[in-house]
Parts: structure tokens; C-alpha cells; sequence
């Protein structure tokens, strides 16, 4: 025992250092990969910005961002791929996670579905139908259920307002 602490003593220590991000130059692209369980929809495509919805906040992710792993909620998740104009944009219901090193951003998520293919009434329809069930007198589960389709339909319901 007393051998381990002296070569625990007797180890360098290497301090960690953390800093800010550097500053993108106009050349710097961030590698995307974005992934679906039954597609790839971004494989290590260089891309300007991505902004993601994070449990901590709405995020936007350029070359050279500090290291992060964040938690994802349902939102939207927009590419720019060129100028500003060049954005395409999902809604991701349950996203699982993604992380931003060395130039690179990886999503992982379960589903992800152009904006252009919902439409507002079947939202609103949606969402009716969750807060009954979610008000209702069903099992404590129904409600927990309908509880998070209430959300992921607010969510997609703001989105398509923005």
C-alpha cells in the first residue's frame, strides 16, 4: 500500500489546461456526421455551423469550438453548410447526444425529419389528442407517455413557427 502512494507521489502531475476556443478562419471548416439508426445523413461533411437545441440552451457549434458533450432535446437542427442562405433544417424529436472535438460534430439521434414534412394541422391535432391523454384518468404510464409527445409536439409547433 504504502509503494503505491510513493509512486503516486513520485508520478509528474500534468496539469490540464483549459482555454477558449480559437478563432475560425474563413478556410476552417467543422466535419459533421450526423446519424440515424437506418441512415447517414452527414458523413465528415465540412459545413460553416451547426445549431442544435442542448438541454442547457440552444447551441451553435463553428470550427474550432471549445470540446463539449452536450445533452440534446427536441428542436431543430440547422446546417449551414455555405453562406447563411444554404441551411437546411430538421426537427429531431428525441435526440440522444452529440459532441464537438477537434473540428468534428457528431450527432447521434433516433429520428430526424425535414421541417417541409409536417404539416401545422396534424400538429395540432397531435398535440390535442397528447393533452387529453396526458389530463386523462389512463395509467400512470399513458400519462407519462402522453406527457412526452406533449412536448415533442411544442416543440415541433415552435419550430415551425420560427
Amino acid at each position: 500500500m504504502f509503494a503505491l502512494r510513493r509512486a503516486a507521489v513520485a508520478a509528474p502531475r500534468v496539469l490540464a489546461r483549459r482555454g477558449y476556443a480559437e478563432v475560425a478562419s474563413a478556410s476552417d471548416k467543422l466535419r459533421l456526421s450526423l446519424v440515424l439508426p437506418h441512415e447517414t445523413i452527414f458523413t465528415s461533411q465540412d459545413v460553416v455551423q451547426v445549431n442544435l437545441a442542448a438541454e442547457s440552451g440552444d447551441l451553435g457549434v463553428l470550427a474550432n469550438h471549445v470540446p463539449s458533450i452536450e445533452a440534446l432535446k427536441p428542436g431543430i437542427l440547422e446546417v449551414i453548410e455555405g453562406s447563411a442562405n444554404e441551411s437546411k433544417k430538421w426537427f429531431d424529436p428525441p435526440r440522444r447526444g452529440g459532441n464537438a472535438l477537434n473540428n468534428t460534430l457528431t450527432v447521434n439521434a433516433v429520428e430526424a425529419y425535414p421541417l417541409d414534412a409536417f404539416s401545422p394541422e396534424a400538429i395540432r391535432s397531435g398535440l390535442a389528442e397528447a393533452q387529453r391523454v396526458a389530463a386523462g384518468s389512463g395509467t400512470e404510464e399513458e400519462k407519462a407517455e402522453a406527457q412526452i409527445e406533449v412536448s415533442v409536439y411544442e416543440a415541433l409547433q415552435a419550430a415551425l413557427k420560427a
